[in-house]
Parts: structure tokens; sequence; C-alpha cells
């Protein structure tokens, strides 16, 4: 019996070694500001990591299905715009709201703060019940407006349905964790993330294989994953006896969100959703174009591609969001000084990792396709457009950087224009004109990501330098 209790206490003991660990916030106000974003980005690199394991794990597992994972591979491709769309809708509240809760943090007014994100996650709600109903009514027509063939139709209908049904969960993980990751509990948002990514790589080829149920399969571990997460954010958030110092107020609150606060947080977040939308208009675009000029064994190749970018954007994401809420918050305190040298950080640590990124593509991208596909037929397609998507890789860094900056600053007009700018104004345009009007084919859609990467990251760069550095040196004065 001693020996039990001994044992038991000892559990206990480690159990809240590992809470306390994970509570511990970081203090953006003070200390050297590249350990503050390094304390950020690491857990969010983590995070970002596990985040993606959901949907490339699903794509690596769907694409070895005995004699049809080709096929289901990219009837699972042609559902990209409407997930793409989810989480566009997801980062309007959350992105939008997460820079203004910081902010309001700076400023010290704690009331407003948590307004900013109480108002947020009934935002979240209400619109993740609106788009459950409208995808769940309207999938197959949509699927065809974004390039599906009958061959493809079954599987991304199959997929799509059952995915549909976990809008709510993709967006109150999603949605809420900007506003851990704000208090400066990043550990706590890694958890989040976990938790629903250990399930999804246990559940995948149970449900897939050992079930039989192929891409559905899929999409159901997906959801149930994505529920675990959900309900880890929330019982933070809302826990009395978390370390939280912001939470949900669930009792004595209006049902609607306060219009207002409602306005300004979408206002910002529209930044954020364009980039995430017209991602989702990019790939349909490209999908309609490649199924002209190619047929659906391009649409596969660009859905590797883009599983492989996202891949490798996971750093990038991971520092440029993890410097977001201390430039936010730093701002919002009048310490002009900590923001210049984050963005300084910022854009120097993204610079050099995409540029080795740029070099292993170049060097080694047979090595980086194996992870997707065994196919030769499919390889032999990938791999010169593989040079062509990510030529000039590099120049991503001043687009993100300029745009987390807009963002984390209340910039809201300038991030809206640029990311209108990069992928509506350049990338859709050339897509459609390149294969037609140059007699490139498939090769002028996969030319139109770095042309867009250099001309519309140079100009949001050079445009941060010129409005946010003299406004700053001013706030010094």
């Amino acid at each position: 019996m001693c020996i039990a209790d001994s044992l038991q206490k000892d559990v206990q003991f480690h159990a809240l070694s590992v809470m306390i660990l994970l509570m511990k916030q970081v203090d953006f106000e003070n200390g050297n500001t590249a350990v503050n974003i390094a304390q950020q980005a690491v857990p969010m690199f983590v995070a970002q990591v596990i985040n993606l394991l959901y949907s490339i794990v699903d794509r690596i597992y769907i694409a070895r299905i005995p004699g049809e994972g080709t096929a289901a591979l990219g009837g699972i491709g042609l559902c990209f715009p409407v997930i793409t769309l989810i989480t566009a809708f997801t980062n309007l509240y959350g992105s939008g709201g997460a820079p203004l809760f910081a902010i309001a943090r700076g400023r010290r007014r704690d009331d407003e703060a948590t307004r900013i994100m109480n108002t947020s996650f009934r935002l979240e709600i209400m619109t993740g019940l609106v788009l459950m109903i409208l995808g769940s009514v309207f999938a197959r027509p949509i699927l065809y407006a974004f390039g599906a063939s009958d061959l493809s139709i079954p599987y991304a209908l199959a997929y799509l349905r059952i995915y549909i049904l976990g809008t709510l969960f993709v967006m109150t993980a999603t949605g809420m964790n900007p506003f851990i990751n704000a208090q400066g509990f990043s550990q706590v948002g890694m958890l989040t993330v976990t938790i629903g990514a250990v399930a999804n790589i246990l559940l995948d080829p149970i449900f897939i294989f050992v079930l039989g149920l192929g891409g559905r399969g899929a999409a159901l571990a997906t959801i149930l994953s994505q529920g675990l997460s959900a309900l880890f954010a929330f019982r933070f958030l809302t826990s009395p006896s978390s370390a939280a110092a912001y939470r949900l107020q669930r009792k004595g609150q209006r049902l609607l969100p306060e219009l207002k606060t409602s306005l300004n947080i979408i206002s910002l977040g529209l930044s954020a959703f364009v980039m995430q939308f017209t991602n989702g208009l990019v790939t349909a675009v490209c999908n309609s174009v490649l199924m002209t000029w190619g047929g659906e064994i391009y649409v596969s190749v660009m859905t590797i591609l883009s599983s492989l970018r996202q891949v490798m954007e996971v750093p990038v994401f991971a520092v440029v969001e993890g410097a977001s809420p201390i430039l936010s918050y730093n701002y919002g305190a009048r310490r002009p000084a900590r923001v210049r040298e984050g963005m300084k950080i910022m854009a120097l640590a993204a610079g050099i990792y995409t540029l080795f990124c740029w070099l292993a593509v170049e060097r080694f991208p047979a090595v980086l396709l194996k992870v997707f596909t065994a196919d030769p037929v499919l390889t032999a397609a990938a791999l010169p457009a593989m040079h062509l998507y990510f030529f000039a890789f590099i120049f991503m860094t001043f687009q993100h950087s300029a745009q987390t900056t807009f963002k984390a600053l209340g910039k809201k007009n300038k991030a809206i224009f640029f990311s209108l700018f990069r992928k509506v104004i350049i990338v859709v345009p050339l897509t459609i004109l390149l294969p037609r009007y140059f007699g490139l084919g498939t090769n002028g859609v996969f030319i139109a990501e770095p042309i867009s990467n250099v001309i519309g990251g140079l100009a949001a760069f050079t445009t941060m330098l010129l409005t946010v550095l003299p406004e700053l040196r001013e706030m010094e004065k």
C-alpha cells in the first residue's frame, strides 16, 4: 500500500512539473527580444509541424491506397479550396482579434482585451455553424465549380462531406489558439495542436486501411482529432484553475457578438482572410487550368507541390507568428525600439531559412518527392514542375515579414492590399494567361508562383520600410 501511495505521489509530482513547465508565460515587455521571439517561435514551430500532419499524413496514406491512390489524391486536392475557405474564416477572427488583444494588453486595458477575445469566439462559433450547413448542402456543385470531373468527384465528395462536419472543431481550436499564444502561453498552444495531431496519426491507418474506409476514413480521423484539440483549447480558456489571465466568459454574456468590436476584429482580420481565401481561389484556378492542359495527373502534381510548400513554410510561419504578439504588445506599450528589433530579427531568420529551402529543392528534388509518392509517372511529371514552382522561394520572406508587421501593428489597409496584390492581381491572371497565350501549357501554371513572389514580396517589404520605420522613429521622439 505504501509503495502504491508513493508511486501515485511520484506520478502526481511529475504531472505537476510538466503542467508548470507548460504554463510558463513569456514576458513580452522585458528581456532579450530575440530570446522572447525564440520562446514563442519554437513551440509554434512544433505546433505548426504537428498541425500540418493533419493534412499531410492524410495525403501520404491516401496516395498509397492500392489501385486508386493517385486518383484519390487528386480528388482530395479538389477539396483544398473549401478547406482553405474554412481556414480563411478562422483566421478572419483569430488573426484579426489576437493582435488587437495583444495591443490592448500592452496598453493595460484588460477589460478591452477580454471583450475582444470573447467577441472573436462568438464570431467563430456563429460562422462555423453557417459554413457547416452550407458546405453540407452544396458540396457537389462547389466541387464541380472547383474543377472536379466525373472521375474525381466520388473521392472528393466522400472526403468533404465528412470533413465539413468538423467545422466547429476546426474554428474553435485554430481560431482561439492565437489568444493563448498572445498571452505568452505558446507551449500550451503547442499542446493544443499536439493532442489532436497524435490522435490523427494513430487513427488514420486504422480508418483508412484496417476498416477499409479510404478517403472517408481520413476525413473521419481528422475531425475526431480536431475535436480533441478544440476541447483542450476551450478548457484552458474557461477553467478557473488554468494559468490564463484572460478567459472566455460563459455566463452573463450576450449571445450575439458586440458590433463595434466585431467590426474592428473583422477589418484587421481581413488581411489574413484574404490571404487564405485567395489561396483557395488560386488553388481552384490552378486545378481548373491544369485539368484542361494536363489532366488529373497534374492536379495530383500540384497537390504534392502545395503539400511540400506547406511543410517548408512551417518554420517561416513559426518565426513571424512568434514575433507577431511581441510586436503588437510593444507597439501598444509604445516601445518602438523593441518593435524595430523584433522586425529585424523576424526578417533575418526567415530569409536565412528560405534560402536554405530553395537550395534544398534545387539539389535534392527527388528525395523530397519520395515522401509523397512512389508512383514513377507522377514523379516524372512533378520533378520539372517542382523546379519552376519553387524558384525564387526566398522572396517569400519579404511578403511574410511585411504582412505580419502590418497585421501586428493594426495597419489593416496595407495588410489587405498586399494580400490581394500578390494572389489576385498577379498569380490568378498569370495562371490563366501564361498557358494559353504564351504557349507554356502546364509550365505556365507553375511559373506564375515565383513571379508573384518576387514582385509581390518586394512591393510589400519596400512599403513597410517606407511607412512603418518613420512612424517608429516619430514614436521614439
